[in-house]
């Protein structure tokens, strides 16, 4: 077995299918209801969490803008409005939720600013320092190569251009950490369940979180990917963090 811990990890182990597929599938089964479950499960923080993330990116004010994963487009949107870039685009596997993200980008009136597009994170179909930033917002545990993944978005980004990664982590308390393995391994799977009829998705998220190299030995595998200036700072107890670095 080759790579990280977290690239194995898989929706359903018997599938017989590679990660790719089943994450594929399982984020086209729960498209609909995606945004509503984040909402729900963070209790709204999700937001603060990604505007804060994209305040980093303001000082350079990039011009092209590439959000890998991107969903339903959460961020891309939040990005097109904080920001005001030239053009974003947005990549992910799954049509359903892209399917979704057109829809909210239509009705905010953002169509010609935001692209949205059937991609891979490691096989970007863009050439060589193409982006002034790239993002990912709690998509880059679903990496089925992680280092093929931040490698591949090294190489479309130009020089001194930033990668910034909003993702799930570890709370840094004993007692909250408990707390958090019980609501990730019960609640989601159960509220998961309730509205989208897949808890097996609220499974792999907890499952793919506890895996995950998260703070210092992420900022290592960034740096061994190429890039410098990596930086983590950790939100709302250790439960999500922002990583960047700079190409």
């Amino acid at each position: 077995m080759t790579g990280f811990a977290h690239d194995h990890i898989v929706p359903d182990p018997n599938a017989g299918r590679d990660k790719k597929a089943q994450v594929a599938g399982m984020f086209d089964d729960i498209a609909r209801r995606y945004d509503f479950m984040n909402r729900f499960l963070s209790a709204g923080i999700d937001i603060g969490w990604r505007k804060k993330a994209l305040r980093k990116l303001s000082a350079s004010a990039p011009r092209e803008l590439l959000d890998v994963a991107t969903g339903t487009a959460e961020l891309a949107i939040l990005a097109a409005r904080m920001l005001k870039p030239q053009q974003i685009l947005g990549i992910d596997i799954s049509e359903g939720m892209l399917e979704v993200g057109r829809k909210k980008i239509a009705a905010a009136g953002l169509s010609p600013i935001i692209q949205l597009r059937t991609g891979d994170s490691e096989r970007i179909e863009a050439e060589d320092t193409s982006f002034d930033a790239v993002t990912v917002s709690f998509g880059v545990r679903n990496f089925a190569d992680l280092t093929r993944g931040l490698t591949e978005i090294h190489r479309v980004l130009r020089p001194d251009g930033t990668i910034l990664i909003l993702e799930f982590s570890k709370p840094t308390t004993w007692g909250l950490r408990h707390l958090y393995r019980w609501y990730m391994n019960v609640l989601a799977p159960f509220f998961g369940g309730l509205f989208t009829r897949n808890p097996a998705a609220y499974r792999y998220l907890h499952a793919s979180v506890q895996h995950f190299p998260e703070g210092n030995a992420f900022l290592e595998v960034l740096q061994s990917a190429g890039f410098r200036q990596m930086t983590c700072e950790k939100l709302s107890f250790g439960i999500c963090s922002i990583y960047s670095a700079i190409k």
